[in-house]
């Protein structure tokens, strides 16, 4: 992965249009990868794209989609091609370091990419990430969280990549907030590492300065694991607040585990999601990939400036509008900086059932800047 976000610039970056012409727009998916999961994911970006292109009120598209492989050599080729085809704006791809690569390629070419990483590192000048950051889940959950009292936030993250990008999220989080870092505890992905980091976090939470534990814990084997391993200690909500950094619901069979239970999540707006999702199946006889509505909602935000008649749909001036725009799941807005922020809803996990605690807000209003 590479982390070169250098690129912000006060430029009005992208091409101008004729909002009364087809949108061109280039989807640069991971198809062949030879991966299943990719080429499902490929896919789904596929028919959402297309499903969002035959929503649109009043404005057409010309859609074309360029497989990348998964390769960042050849998603600059693809992007490099799309463009010469008379793309006006690039989505996709999907990894960090291909985004990254393609980035730096359309700069010169003055076009914008929407990519569907949810990686930071990369956004800024003319790349902006669809994905749900880090930095958008830990801001909505201490936010939640200081309303709510709880101000004294022990981290405890994964020493890898993600998990070392997802505490630093946090502690961001944390001083925009306005709530207190009480200690950071940092552990391997493995059985042995969270049994050696377990004494310090009940240490750390012992002392009474700590109420909230928030756990980065990326990688799939490890929440069950140390949420069960903390429980035993003592550790567990609501007692001792514990918020998580990705979805506690989701496998399925994590809603009857009963170490989860009342831990706070972030999830987009549950009941828009699931509309989606029963259409999409309706249509194409599968589920769609969870990360297929970023395709409709990067077509879906085009539409909605190109429906106004703006020509500036496709340059940063157009796409980092204050309203934002309405999504599959909930509102978001893209910002200067090429990040996103998008209104989430605040879940927990009670009777092995999901609960939502605050509802994902359905418009940008009273978010700020």
């Amino acid at each position: 992965m590479t982390g070169n976000a250098t690129r912000v610039s006060s430029t009005n970056i992208g091409q101008s249009i004729d909002p009364s012409e087809p949108l061109r727009v280039a989807l640069l998916v991971p198809g062949g990868s030879g991966s299943q999961d990719l080429e499902w994911l490929a896919r789904s970006l596929r028919n959402a794209a297309r499903m969002a292109a035959a929503d649109a009120e009043g404005v057409s598209f010309d859609l074309r989609f360029y497989d990348t492989g998964g390769s960042p050599q050849t998603a600059v080729v693809q992007a490099n091609a799309a463009v010469d085809a008379g793309a006006q704006i690039i989505l996709g791809p999907l990894f960090a370091e291909s985004a990254n690569a393609v980035g730096h390629a359309m700069m010169p070419r003055n076009v914008n990419v929407l990519t569907f990483s949810n990686n930071t590192q990369i956004a800024g000048g003319n790349v902006f990430i669809l994905g749900n950051s880090f930095d958008n889940i830990a801001d909505r959950l201490v936010s939640y969280g200081t309303r709510q009292g709880k101000h004294n936030i022990l981290i405890v993250a994964e020493n890898d990549v993600a998990g070392q990008l997802g505490g630093r999220a946090i502690e961001n989080a944390i001083t925009r907030n306005g709530a207190h870092l009480t200690g950071r505890v940092d552990h391997p992905i493995s059985i042995s590492g969270i049994n050696a980091a377990a004494p310090m976090i009940v240490q750390a939470t012992g002392s009474g300065h700590a109420d909230v534990v928030f756990l980065t814990a990326n990688n799939q084997a490890v929440l069950p694991y140390l949420t069960d391993t903390l429980a035993r200690d003592g550790i567990r909500s609501p007692d001792i607040q514990v918020m998580g950094l990705t979805r506690w619901d989701q496998p399925h069979d994590r809603l009857r585990m009963p170490q989860l239970a009342e831990g706070w999540f972030a999830i987009p707006d549950p009941k828009l999601f699931r509309q989606f999702e029963a259409h999409y199946a309706r249509l194409h006889n599968e589920p769609p990939h969870q990360l297929a509505s970023l395709a409709y909602d990067g077509l879906t935000a085009l539409a909605s400036l190109a429906g106004e008649g703006r020509d500036d749909a496709m340059t940063t001036g157009g796409l980092t509008r204050q309203a934002g725009f309405s999504g599959i799941g909930g509102a978001f807005r893209l910002k200067g900086d090429g990040t996103i922020q998008r209104g989430l809803a605040v879940a927990t996990i009670r009777n092995g059932q999901l609960v939502i605690l605050d509802a994902a807000p359905r418009s940008m209003r009273g978010f700020g800047s």
